[in-house]
């Protein structure tokens, strides 16, 4: 899957401040993205991942990366969640809709006997090819920090061709630069 094409899509999603939107992947061209799903609104580990992806949102943005959180409710069940419960009407992301599943299919991570997603987490960048992707069981949140690490990378490996970022790589610290050269040595 990875470097593969962003799927198309045109969903229905809540987004606080601006109301039901419609999110078309066509809009998102040109933009790094971060397509991240859950099973479901009014859950339990549901909602400390996107109160812990809100946190950091600020942080994505200014690095240019939109987030879409994505599950299989309506857009109408994501704004009763925010609406009753006070974590989650901090978001300001957009939560898009998924209620036939299809986007969550395309991107293998639905559970067909439940009707629910896996805990999927899908970095475009602005071509819109997949860069990163980590599918968790729903028992095991997500850290958004981590995956801010992996959007720095990824940028910075799409910002300096030839150079790849080692384990546990932060920016401004050492990258590599594939050659025979360090064959063994590392």
């Amino acid at each position: 899957m990875i470097n593969s094409q962003m799927p198309v899509f045109r969903l229905n999603a809540y987004h606080k401040g601006k109301g039901f939107v419609t999110i078309d992947s066509n809009d998102l061209k040109g933009k790094w993205v971060v397509l991240f799903f859950y099973p479901a609104d009014f859950t339990f580990v549901c909602p400390t991942e996107l109160a812990d992806m809100s946190d950091h949102y600020e942080a994505f943005k200014k690095m240019g990366v939109e987030v879409i959180s994505i599950s299989t409710d309506t857009h109408f069940v994501h704004k009763a969640w925010a609406d009753a419960t006070e974590t989650i009407n901090q978001i300001t992301y957009p939560m898009m809709a998924d209620p036939c599943g299809k986007l969550c299919r395309e991107l293998g991570v639905m559970i067909e006997e439940e009707g629910v997603a896996l805990r999927g987490t899908f970095l475009f960048n602005p071509e819109g090819q997949l860069k990163v992707m980590e599918v968790h069981d729903n028992g095991i949140g997500r850290d958004a920090g981590e995956l801010l690490r992996k959007v720095e990378a990824a940028q910075f490996v799409h910002d300096n061709p030839g150079d790849v970022c080692p384990a546990k790589w932060r920016a401004g610290k050492p990258t590599l630069k594939p050659g025979i050269e360090l064959v063994g040595k590392i």
